[in-house]
């Protein structure tokens, strides 16, 4: 194999990509540039540039990226529904594409030859990353320093980086206990007391909810417009994607909800503990499939759950660059012309209701068809009749058969 003379890191200014930031430049003798992307992780994410040239990076992309997420990534999994294993949002899924998507570009743009990240060999994002690199470069090197090098704990991390005078800074004064992802989406928490299922995590450890005992007791109503899928308006106000996420997120936070506590599978075979806050998501969920209820034919909403739990998968293991994804995503893309209307909800203490669901040209729900007061010969009910007898044949002739 050629040597290594150019890699494109994933960085975050934080102790694990500040490390393989040198380590690459002692190991593979090669320049380096790297890549932050801004994708509402809430954090001065300009430190990193300093930090990166400072340690010897040749070039440094920082990039606010956070309304092509929403818009290109988050939304399209949005009207999908989509759930893993019931519960989990995919917050930190979600972004992978479109972080090797731009790190894959600036390889080109710099003419690398690698790229490297900070993804441990226990977990998913190792497997999203360079899933997601090989389907968009099938011939680019990646280099995976926790598969490689022998730092094989944070104490072994710290050492070197005290080696190297490479500082490594503790928010409010303290190490957080978790090891931590944010986005837009949301925040994710694992590692820690966590690693014990049974233990309940500290209240202190949520960083955008109050908790739904110290929420308002007041409701909060809220009205989301929606256009072919997607939320464009917050109480009548016209929004960016990304825009109306964050102030979703900022109602949603004040409301207490959008915390989970669940036990998941990874890709890589072992289960793992972990808790998020996907608070504007949580919302934006309920209130997609109350529209998609008055606007979506039976069969096309139920062939859509089918499809949910494959497609949730899919993102979920990294596959988002797939050939099958991007069909699954066109057949659901495909059913959302017609979703469009406004969805009413009320927040309350870690709830979110929906109290009110309309759509002007696109709703499929009849007040004449389904009244209970008499409906002007909309609906024959003589017709259930023979409707209940045909669908019921094949079980009464099978119970014949039995009594004999």
């Amino acid at each position: 194999m050629a040597a290594i003379k150019k890699v494109v890191l994933a960085y975050s200014g934080g102790l694990d990509t500040s490390v393989i930031l040198k380590w690459l430049q002692d190991t593979y003798g090669c320049e380096v540039v790297t890549f932050t992307a801004d994708i509402g992780q809430g954090e001065e994410i300009e430190v990193a540039r300093e930090k990166a040239h400072r340690f010897g990076a040749k070039k440094v992309y920082i990039e606010d990226l956070k309304e092509e997420f929403v818009r290109d990534f988050v939304f399209p999994m949005f009207r999908a529904n989509t759930l893993y294993e019931g519960e989990y949002l995919l917050g930190t899924a979600i972004a992978r594409p479109l972080i090797v998507k731009r790190l894959i570009e600036i390889v080109t743009e710099t003419g690398a030859d690698a790229i490297a990240h900070g993804a441990t060999g226990k977990g998913n994002d190792q497997v999203r990353f360079e899933l997601g690199a090989y389907a968009l470069k099938p011939d680019i090197h990646v280099i995976a320093p926790w598969r490689e090098w022998d730092l094989t704990s944070r104490q072994k991390l710290l050492a070197y980086a005290q080696e190297h005078g490479i500082p490594v800074e503790k928010k409010r004064g303290t190490e957080s206990p978790y090891s931590m992802d944010a986005t837009l989406l949301h925040v994710s928490y694992e590692g820690g007391v966590l690693e014990d299922p049974w233990i309940e995590p500290d209240d202190g450890m949520w960083s955008r909810t109050v908790s739904p005992e110290t929420a308002p007791d007041d409701t909060t109503y809220i009205e989301l417009t929606f256009e072919r899928g997607n939320a464009v308006a917050l109480n009548g106000a016209s929004m960016t994607s990304a825009s109306l996420l964050t102030a979703l997120n900022d109602l949603a936070g004040r409301n207490g909800i959008g915390r989970i506590d669940i036990v998941e599978n990874r890709y890589v075979g072992m289960k793992s503990r972990g808790c998020y806050e996907t608070p504007g998501g949580t919302i934006l969920l309920k209130a997609h499939r109350a529209i998609e209820s008055i606007t979506l034919d039976r069969e096309v909403m139920h062939l859509k759950d089918e499809l949910m739990p494959r497609y949730a998968s899919l993102i979920y293991n990294g596959y988002w660059w797939s050939p099958e994804r991007k069909i699954l995503q066109l057949a659901i893309d495909a059913s959302q012309e017609y979703v469009n209307g406004h969805v009413r909800l009320k927040l309350y203490k870690g709830n979110t209701m929906v109290v009110g669901r309309r759509s002007e040209k696109d709703s499929l729900f009849d007040a004449d068809v389904v009244t209970f007061e008499e409906d002007a010969g909309a609906y024959d009910q003589r017709d259930a009749d023979g409707f209940i007898k045909l669908n019921a044949l094949r079980m009464r002739l099978a119970a014949r058969k039995q009594r004999h």
